[in-house]
């Protein structure tokens, strides 16, 4: 049960926290060294934006885009319930058909919940939909409800709760998305309006959803640090005034470079839900990449039986070949280069023990193969690997054909050559030195 004598702090002017956002310097991170423990919950998983905020920095998703994404998340999560949510907009034709479309499927995971305005009629569309959750925009800074929607404190939250009530009475579970929550007045809002919710849920018998919103990406993970940029301080502190860890869900934004970690740092101290979007899109920096999450949550609590992780290499080809993402070579876990080396010393591991220069078993896990890239610095030991993992043969490095392959690629870029070698010339080169007598390829 949530504790009932939190009071909201109605201020006549807005607290900005000008000492910690001057907005003409960047933000201070400011510390109290006060450290906390860690509260992994017992179950966490995975919430996906990809079709709300990971469209709202690219043009929008046909519905049979989104359809096959879904099936995507679908193969991934395996029915295990590690994604276990996915959530949409309802507001055009095109929504709604995206909707549809993936409800006649039938999965009981990813669950499908919608997203509204904090406006009534809009339950309409939820209802009509036969959702059972809805995230609704509950802002909880006083950037966003003195300067944006020109209320008080009390007149937020009165409107914030009349609008959950609604939901309730709809039959809809709300999922209110505290919006700005790292600039926001923490005992004064944040604590008093969950508090309200809580009590508000125990009310309906229905467990009413917070999703803790770092628009700006200014939340930071590490114990000591002060409120209201605390990640520990603002998890725990729910949690200690009843918010159940089933109940709470962060959502994180790029700005800082710390989406992932942020995310991690709300599992550990007692959020259960962490919501992302494929490939870290999202608006502006971007939401926590999906499957970054996804490898996260082996590390946290091991490999889930059942879960697909190879399909993420098949979303990222997806995602590259249909629908436009431009994926780095170097991106983590799914670029083209991720387990590529080019150094020749790094080759030369590879020969002796792929485990020296890779990660995990990329071709076990994920079905991408450790690889090199022949470069100038690629040496003899680069040419060994890429001709011993593409031919049924072991050469030694000091091979004659080896050599001259060699001599063939110093000669490029003697010439100022400045790209990789590409396969097509790699398979002339060895073509040309095996002389006719070619082993077959792998």
């Amino acid at each position: 049960m949530a504790k009932k004598n939190i009071k909201l702090m109605d201020v006549e002017t807005p607290n900005l926290y000008r000492d910690i956002f001057p907005y003409s310097e960047f933000p201070k991170i400011e510390f109290d060294n006060k450290k906390e423990e860690y509260n992994l919950p017992d179950n966490i998983w995975i919430t996906d934006t990809t079709f709300r905020d990971g469209q709202q920095a690219r043009p929008p998703f046909t519905p049979k885009q989104i359809l096959k994404i879904y099936d995507l998340l679908h193969e991934i999560d395996g029915e295990t319930g590690l994604i276990r949510q996915c959530e949409f907009f309802l507001y055009s034709d095109r929504d709604r058909e995206a909707v549809e479309l993936c409800k006649a499927r039938g999965y009981k995971f990813p669950e499908i919940t919608g997203w509204i305005r904090a406006v009534a009629a809009d339950f309409k569309l939820v209802s009509q939909m036969g959702l059972a959750e809805t995230g609704i925009l509950t802002s909880a800074s006083d950037y966003h409800i003195f300067l944006k929607l020109r209320k008080t404190r009390a007149q937020a939250m009165n409107a914030y709760l009349d609008i959950a009530k609604a939901a309730l009475d709809n039959g809809v579970i709300p999922r209110c998305h505290l919006e700005d929550i790292t600039r926001a007045d923490y005992d004064g809002f944040v604590l008093p309006f969950a508090a309200e919710l809580m009590k508000l849920g125990d009310k309906y018998g229905v467990p009413i959803k917070i999703r803790l919103c770092d628009t700006l990406g200014f939340g930071v993970p590490w114990t000591g640090v002060a409120l209201p940029r605390s990640i520990p301080k603002m998890i725990l502190g729910l949690r200690k005034i009843g918010v159940p860890a089933a109940q709470l869900e962060w959502h994180g934004h790029n700005d800082f470079h710390k989406v992932l970690i942020d995310a991690s740092t709300a599992w550990l101290y007692g959020c259960s839900a962490a919501n992302g979007a494929i490939f870290g899109s999202g608006e502006r920096t971007g939401n926590p990449p999906l499957e970054a999450l996804v490898i996260e949550h082996a590390q946290l609590k091991g490999m889930t039986e059942g879960v697909n992780y190879a399909a993420l290499t098949e979303l990222a080809q997806y995602a590259k070949k249909d629908l436009g993402f431009e994926i780095p070579a170097n991106y983590p876990l799914v670029g083209a280069d991720f387990n590529v080396t080019r150094a020749g010393i790094h080759a030369d591991g590879l020969l002796k023990n792929e485990e020296i220069y890779n990660c995990f078993d990329t071709q076990k896990l994920l079905k991408r193969p450790v690889d090199v890239a022949i470069t100038d610095k690629s040496g003899a030991a680069g040419i060994k690997h890429w001709i011993e993992s593409r031919f049924v043969i072991e050469i030694a490095k000091h091979d004659p054909r080896v050599e001259k392959i060699k001599n063939k690629i110093d000669t490029e870029y003697e010439a100022d050559r400045v790209s990789a070698i590409s396969d097509q010339e790699m398979f002339d080169w060895a073509k040309e030195v095996f002389e006719g007598d070619m082993p077959p390829l792998k």
